[in-house]
């Protein structure tokens, strides 16, 4: 603890501290570069993040055939079958005739009287309706199991069947298992003697040769005809030529389903596309022509403490505008994706469909809009109808050169190279400062700022050390000039 300025008077903390001030101005600006480093750090990590918001856009959306594959599938008769397009690529009008539905196979026991509880495992060999494969299930049976912990038991397994207590018309209560797959040809077999048994007590049938459980009602296959051909299916959902048809009752006449281009689901692929890209460069944009403020520096803790928060937040607002203004990387990457969009791609396939816009996208006539795109949404659901998939190839097409490529693919492959610089200068939030630009500056001045603070430990220190030798001075003078009036008023 110091105790200054008694013999002289003055504050010297006061002193000291106004002194501190001059000296701390250039660490002031090093602490101010440093918030202004961290502000475009953070800066190019938000477009970053919106450039990536955008390549994942395109991946999930023109990126893929299936969104230019949409179809509206129309059912003349819905009660009896519904369809959906799962992969369906032209338009179609297809005829179906509904004989038969699919049917699960059930297996009714006789009674549960002679349900007695006892550890025990169960063994079963499975095979499902339709297929030839077969596989091992056990299910252990505790000591204390209820009827109910063995019916949940065998839900929960892979026995491929849902069992449940019923009451038959007489009042009796059954176990009964349903197949949990339609069709003909599944088995479900008792692996040994002791399943055998217990299956036995509880009054299903089995046969005692093959030890396969007897069903009480037989799976069923769905018979369909289609178009006149008939066909048979071990489900009442099935899947023909990329259409997805679940069949609900038989019918008497031909049900018509029909096939469309869903121009309002390729339509919206496109608009989402469209619409990310101009939120992109409208932020790009923003940013290299944002003004600077340079009369507004970033404040220091002092300032702070002396202004309101809404004080704090404009002046920010203002300190941290412009920091990207005409920036390099901002500027080419923005100018190659421009070029991506708006060159034609090659190939003849693509007669009619060689640019954006042949297909109704185009620049907007504002230039103050500085490259954003806008749809002819009339002339755009024209080329869906007329071809979808070529519209996906001028976003999609493959080749060794760059007039080859699909705008879709040129455009990913200018994001991650943009994407890559701007990491290479501003790091991830994974980042170490010393594995990007920034972060090195950063790293460099905290370096500087901690060695500039232990210089100004050390100036301080020396201004009080000469305030202190002055007031020592002054203590001397004070005692000499008290003696000496001491001698001279003894001398009257």
């Amino acid at each position: 603890m110091r105790i200054v300025g008694l013999a002289s008077g003055m504050d010297i903390d006061a002193l000291v501290k106004d002194l501190m001030k001059a000296e701390r101005i250039p660490l002031d600006k090093m602490v101010q570069q440093k918030q202004i480093f961290e502000w475009q750090r953070d800066s190019y990590r938000e477009i970053n993040k919106l450039l990536d918001e955008l390549d994942r856009l395109i991946f999930d959306g023109v990126y893929r055939l299936s969104n230019f594959r949409q179809k509206k599938v129309t059912s003349s008769d819905e009660s009896a079958v519904v369809a959906k397009a799962i992969n369906a690529s032209a338009n179609t009008s297809t005829a179906i005739e509904v004989q038969q539905l699919a049917k699960a196979a059930t297996y009714s026991a006789a009674t549960l009287n002679n349900f007695t509880s006892g550890a025990r495992t169960l063994k079963f060999e499975v095979t499902d309706p339709g297929s030839t494969e077969t596989r091992e299930v056990t299910i252990n049976i505790g000591e204390n199991d209820t009827l109910d912990d063995v019916i949940y038991k065998i839900n929960s397994s892979n026995l491929g069947v849902t069992g449940m207590k019923l009451k038959d018309s007489s009042g009796v209560e059954r176990l009964v298992l349903t197949n949990n797959k339609t069709g003909e040809g599944g088995t479900i077999k008792a692996a040994d003697s002791e399943t055998f048994d217990f299956l036995q007590s509880l009054g299903f049938s089995l046969d005692d040769t093959t030890f396969n459980l007897i069903p009480e009602t037989a799976g069923q296959n769905a018979k369909v005809k289609i178009n006149g051909y008939e066909t048979v299916q071990t489900s009442n959902t099935f899947t023909i030529a990329g259409i997805e048809y679940t069949i609900k009752n038989v019918t008497t006449s031909p049900v018509t389903i029909s096939t469309s281009t869903d121009v309002d689901a390729i339509l919206d692929t496109i608009v989402k596309f469209v619409n990310k890209y101009n939120e992109v460069i409208e932020k790009i944009n923003g940013k290299l022509t944002e003004e600077r403020f340079r009369n507004f520096p970033p404040l220091t803790d002092e300032q702070k403490e002396e202004m309101t928060e809404k004080q704090i937040e404009l002046w920010e607002e203002k300190a941290k505008s412009g920091l990207l203004r005409g920036d390099a990387i901002l500027t080419s990457g923005l100018n190659q994706m421009r070029l991506d969009l708006y060159s034609p791609v090659a190939g003849d396939a693509l007669k009619g469909f060689k640019q954006l816009t042949d297909i109704g996208i185009s620049t907007t006539a504002n230039y103050l809009d500085r490259g954003k795109l806008t749809i002819d949404e009339n002339k755009l659901r024209e080329k869906i109808q007329e071809n979808p998939e070529a519209i996906y190839k001028l976003f999609m097409s493959d080749g060794e050169s760059y007039n080859d490529k699909g705008i879709a693919r040129r455009l990913r492959d200018s994001l991650k190279g943009m994407m890559t610089k701007i990491k290479d200068k501003a790091g991830t939030s994974l980042s170490t400062n010393d594995q990007f630009t920034i972060g090195k500056n950063l790293k460099d001045l905290d370096n500087r700022i901690n060695a500039f603070q232990d210089r100004l430990i050390q100036i301080e220190s020396r201004y009080y050390r000469q305030f202190t030798a002055m007031e020592q001075a002054i203590q001397r003078a004070n005692q000499q000039s008290a003696y000496l009036m001491q001698l001279f008023g003894g001398g009257a």
